[in-house]
Order: C-alpha cells, then sequence, then structure tokens
C-alpha cells in the first residue's frame, strides 16, 4: 500500500470536501503518517473515514479510538491554532492529534491517562520536539504548560470539568464535542475576563472519551 498517496487522497476526498479551507490544517494532515499512529493490524485501514481502534476494551475500560479525519479536521480548522499558540491535547492515545498540533502551535502537552497509551505516544512522538508527553488524569488537565492558549478535548465527551477551564489563559479556548451520537456538537469555549462563554457550530458524531460524565443531580 502507498501510504503517501492514501494520505493525499485523505486530503482532497475527505477533508477538502468537508468546508475544511485552512491551508495549515490541510499541510498538518499531509505531514502527518496516520498509519504511524495505529496497530500494525490496522494499518491497512489508516486512512478510511472512520475512527480506527487504537487501544481495545478492557474490565473497566471501554476501547479508545483514533478520531475519524473529516470531523478532526473540522474541529482543527475551528480552534484557529497559530505558531504562539501553546496547546494541551487532552486523550492523546497514541499521539496522532498531537502530531498534528505541533505542526500548528508553538507547544503541545499530550496527556494521556492509560499507561500503554502513554508509551505509545511517547515512543511516536519522539521526534516532534514540541511535544511533550504527560501521564495524567484527563479531567483532571495539566499543570505542565498551563496556562494554555488552546485545549482541545480529543474524544466526545458529556461534561467540561472546571479544572480544565481553569487552565486556560486570558482569552484562551477550549475545543470540543459535547454530547454523544448524531445530536453531538462541536463546541468552543472562550475564557474571558473570569468567565467561560461557548459557541455552538456543528454536529459532530465522534467516539467518546472516557471519563468526562456529568454528575447526576438528585431529583425531588
Amino acid at each position: 500500500m502507498n501510504f503517501d498517496t492514501a494520505r493525499a487522497n485523505m486530503v482532497d476526498n475527505q477533508i477538502r470536501t468537508t468546508d475544511v479551507t485552512s491551508h495549515s490544517v490541510q499541510a498538518a494532515f499531509l505531514a502527518v503518517p496516520r498509519e504511524a499512529f495505529v496497530p500494525e493490524k490496522s494499518k491497512a485501514i489508516s486512512y478510511v473515514d472512520s475512527d480506527v481502534e487504537i487501544c481495545p476494551a478492557a474490565p473497566g475500560k471501554p476501547p479508545r479510538f483514533l478520531m475519524q479525519p473529516s470531523p478532526l479536521a473540522k474541529l482543527l480548522q475551528l480552534a484557529a491554532i497559530n505558531k504562539n499558540d501553546v496547546v494541551l491535547d487532552v486523550g492523546c492515545g497514541t499521539g496522532y492529534v498531537s502530531a498534528l498540533l505541533s505542526m500548528l502551535a508553538g507547544s503541545v502537552v499530550a496527556l494521556e491517562e492509560d499507561e500503554a497509551l502513554v508509551a505509545a505516544a511517547t515512543a511516536n512522538l519522539a521526534a516532534y520536539a514540541n511535544v511533550s508527553v504527560v501521564n495524567g488524569s484527563l479531567e483532571a488537565g495539566s499543570t505542565t504548560g498551563a496556562p494554555y492558549d488552546l485545549i482541545f478535548v480529543n474524544g466526545a465527551v458529556e461534561d467540561v470539568p472546571s479544572a480544565l477551564f481553569a487552565q486556560l489563559r486570558e482569552g484562551g479556548r477550549l475545543v470540543t464535542v459535547q454530547g454523544y451520537g448524531g445530536s453531538a456538537r462541536a463546541k468552543v469555549f472562550v475564557s474571558e475576563r473570569g468567565a467561560v462563554s461557548e459557541n455552538e457550530f456543528f454536529n459532530a458524531s465522534v467516539k467518546p472519551l472516557p471519563g468526562f460524565a456529568k454528575a447526576r443531580e438528585f431529583v425531588f
């Protein structure tokens, strides 16, 4: 299989066709070898327009996935990343999104809590000098590079914990997909003057990130 051709086809047929017009985002997808961030058995399908499993389910742990290229590209375009940004990638998995972010931002902290994925991301990102892999709770974020200009949450969530908002710089933004299934929405949260505002943009059905469940409330 010619991965270079498959990568170019991904950009032409899956990303450009979904209103991703950012040249820097397109260039990042062309530059980063997606096949290097999936298990050996999945390399042949690394460029299909679907989620790719990177870590199987285990007792008490749901499976983890590499996000489908088209919604991922739309989210990265929505993030409006520039070369001075300090970015936190929450749930970096095997490191693919962190590698893409490294092409767009000044520096990236790749946060992961699964030990096997931390090891994979550390190996996969060794050549990306502006990325640091950190092992820790996804919901707690990371103080390693805080405050951040951008926090990218690598999967769908039900709720965004206040700990992540607290790690945003003034004017910083958090990009995520909130909700599950077809009704989930891509959102950008912005920290301004001690408060956080949010804006909705488009529907995006992506795999959930473990944790991030909304606290249940008692109903009387």
